[in-house]
């Protein structure tokens, strides 16, 4: 499907995408290269000196917020300032008990496991989880019916850290386990505006200060995404301007990828047009507006929803969802979906 297709390839999409695949050497490695979220990284800061001066490992550790933020960054960051080994897997990968079992034991005292999604372990799994964080011991069962004997295999002190994008989807006894929560922010202009500009002297890209700022307010707060402009600009500095990325050139290349002054691209401007001009602006059902665009309801609760209401285009309310004033304005658009020139 066309509107599938789209997701895949948004400039502009929060999710990993397989093109972000080679941005390990724009990653920081320490909290003092790691830009924004200075709330949490003081207050982690705190956690690992005392951790350290202590000997013992690290309190298990909970990041949560929208994709893209630097989740997976932050958790080799506490690693390697521990100065321990750093295991990553995801919840969809731990199908079984005892494939969280084998990473368990082969943890070394202080090391850190670091599980993605976690909000989507399966429950045989995530009972596992719970002693083995509590009380640094996993119960096996060997054998089936009579014969079945319980193993109790004590752990190395170890340091969880979970990473998910919808923290109320985590059980309560899971969350309770968690010793550090931490909620990621989205990353002001100014913020990503310095992360565009070191990751163009890692690139080896000249990037004006204009121009950097210029990617940053168009990347919804996010630097997984302005990293990826970054390299898409590059190419139409190189070549169809002066290889130099200033103002102008990054606002051509991203005029031309048909992303706007606030981030918003082709698929958010048509769901809130389709919903001005077909529901006159709402209250529209979000199942109504998933086969309205041809996306599931998930993708646009996650994906869609959070930045539009992020900046006021949208709200959600108990009879469905409302396009409000500022993106009538945004879209040139009158009440009754005309085009105001």
């Amino acid at each position: 499907m066309d509107h599938e297709m789209d997701l895949e390839n948004r400039l502009v999409s929060m999710e990993y995408l397989p093109e972000d695949d080679g941005d390990n050497p724009l990653r920081p490695r320490s909290l003092r290269e790691y830009i924004g979220q200075e709330k949490v990284k003081e207050n982690l800061s705190v956690f690992i000196d005392a951790a350290k001066e202590r000997h013992e490992a690290l309190d298990h550790v909970l990041l949560y917020g929208p994709p893209g933020l630097g989740k997976t960054t932050l958790a080799a960051i506490i690693a390697n300032e521990l100065g321990v080994n750093f295991r990553i897997t995801s919840g969809p990968a731990l199908e079984r008990p005892g494939d969280l079992a084998a990473l368990l034991t082969n943890m070394e005292e202080g090391d850190v496991l670091f599980i993605d999604e976690i909000h989507r372990l399966p429950r045989t799994v995530e009972e596992i989880l719970y002693p083995a964080m509590e009380d640094f011991a996993i119960d096996i069962i060997n054998g089936k019916g009579q014969g079945a004997a319980s193993i109790h295999l004590p752990l190395q002190k170890f340091t969880l850290i979970g990473a998910t994008t919808r923290a109320g989807q985590l059980s309560a006894p899971l969350r309770d386990r968690f010793g550090v929560i931490a909620r990621l922010e989205l990353y002001t202009p100014e913020e990503l505006a310095k992360i565009v500009a070191r990751s163009a002297r890692i690139l080896d890209v000249p990037c004006e200060d204009e121009g950097a700022l210029e990617i940053a307010s168009r990347c919804r707060g996010t630097p997984r995404i302005a990293n990826r402009m970054l390299k898409r600009v590059r190419d139409f500095a190189q070549i169809l301007g002066g290889g130099v990325i200033d103002k102008a050139s990054a606002r051509q290349a991203l005029d031309r990828m048909e992303v706007d002054e606030l981030g918003l691209d082709m698929v958010d401007r048509r769901m809130l047009e389709a919903m001005i001009r077909h529901y006159n602006g709402g209250p529209v059902g979000l199942e109504t507006l998933a086969a309205m665009i041809g996306e599931e309801a998930v993708t646009i609760e996650d994906v869609y929803e959070p930045y539009l209401m992020q900046i006021g285009f949208i709200s959600r309310t108990p009879r469905g969802r409302v396009v409000l004033p500022a993106a009538y304005a945004h879209l040139g658009m009158d009440q009754n979906g005309q085009t105001m020139f």
